[in-house]
């Protein structure tokens, strides 16, 4: 899905031009080998064409020593040709243009000159061409070699533009990769310094046992929140693993306090989701509806599939939000909920949603909307 979002906001030069398919195909990958092979197909098509051409015009075969002459004529011309167009490729349009014109009739003067020098030798000895007749023949080595000049430039300038692409293609995906990283590893700082006071609390008054089983279930849920690349997603099933083993955690620190349900359909756990997308979530319910409150309360986490959607909730029956806090940027549980919201939007750009609701009696729900997908099981 992430290669999707970037493409969109990348260039759109290259899609403009439409590239053809064979500048996008593997032959291009060497682009001396490539050019070699097209150079010499080329030139080989033009002398064998040269040759039928004079064959349909009444000469005999002999007229293949002439044809051959100008084929290794154009096929040496075009070398240095080239060397010139490489040189000035990256210049202004009016310089390139400018030179390819004056580069043209030049090499095209020096083509029809060998051109009538090997039809003289080669075929009709003594043989006195006209004026018009070398005019005529110069006009035509001017279209071959400004021909093969454009198509030279057009060839180069669209595997330029679709290496640049490629490149930005790259950068964006390193860059929200990096900032995908940054975003989760900003999700629980406030769960790590209570969970690292209660482990704290228990060694001092020598409950070691807990202590230590507390930190065997932090050492596994820090584990997994690291091994996770930013762009992996992994099943509901398994987020769900993760997100039990931090409320294990927090059952600890608040005993009955704390009441949970999973409401989960069965293909909703096999849904693929992005890792830690739910622990923030919780984790505000439980700072704001189960820590203030004496009697502590409930958290219920839900998922299913509906149509093309997961459906993903996290209920709490806490105070919600106030007047004062109707918006995710006003909420006081900070940086979790807004980075959901970013993590959200760099996955999935319009394809999906995230809402929080205040519920009655009392309570706060969100809700989030994501494409329901699943491994390939060919994969």
């Amino acid at each position: 899905m992430i290669s999707e979002e970037e493409t969109n906001q990348t260039t759109d030069t290259a899609a403009e031009l439409e590239i053809p398919d064979l500048l996008k195909s593997g032959f291009f990958e060497n682009k001396a080998r490539a050019f070699w092979v097209l150079q010499t197909l080329g030139w080989l098509a033009y002398g064998f064409l040269r040759l039928f051409n004079g064959l349909a015009q009444g000469r005999d075969f002999e007229y293949w020593k002439p044809s051959a002459v100008a084929m290794i004529t154009g096929f040496l011309i075009t070398l240095f040709y080239r060397q010139i167009l490489r040189r000035i490729r990256t210049r202004p349009l009016q310089v390139v243009v400018f030179t390819v014109i004056f580069t043209s009739v030049f090499f095209s003067l020096i083509f029809s000159a060998i051109e009538t020098l090997g039809h003289v030798t080669f075929y009709e000895i003594g043989w006195t061409p006209e004026f018009t007749e070398l005019f005529g023949n110069a006009m035509i080595d001017i279209y071959i070699l400004t021909s093969w000049a454009a198509l030279y430039l057009i060839i180069n300038y669209s595997l330029m533009i679709q290496e640049e692409r490629e490149k930005a293609l790259l950068a964006t995906s390193m860059a929200h990769q990096a900032q995908l990283k940054m975003l989760r590893y900003q999700l629980n700082p406030h769960f790590l310094f209570n969970t690292l006071n209660a482990i704290s609390s228990l060694v001092l008054i020598k409950k070691y046992e807990k202590a230590n089983g507390m930190l065997g279930k932090l050492s596994s849920f820090l584990r997994y929140s690291l091994v996770n690349q930013p762009t992996q997603k992994t099943t509901f099933e398994q987020e769900l693993h993760a997100l039990k083993l931090y409320l294990d955690i927090e059952k600890v620190r608040f005993q009955k306090r704390l009441k949970i349900e999973f409401k989960i359909s069965p293909e909703a756990k096999m849904a693929l989701m992005p890792s830690l997308l739910l622990q923030p979530l919780v984790e505000n319910a439980v700072k704001y509806a189960i820590a203030p409150s004496e009697t502590g309360g409930e958290i219920i986490v839900s998922g299913a599939c509906e149509g093309d959607n997961l459906i993903l909730k996290v209920r709490d029956n806490g105070p919600g939000m106030g007047k004062e806090k109707k918006t995710i940027s006003n909420l006081s549980s900070g940086v979790g909920i807004a980075n959901i919201k970013a993590r959200l939007t760099q996955l999935y750009g319009n394809k999906q949603s995230f809402t929080l609701k205040n519920v009655k009696p009392r309570g706060l729900e969100a809700k989030i909307i994501i494409p329901c997908e699943y491994k390939d099981k060919g994969g």
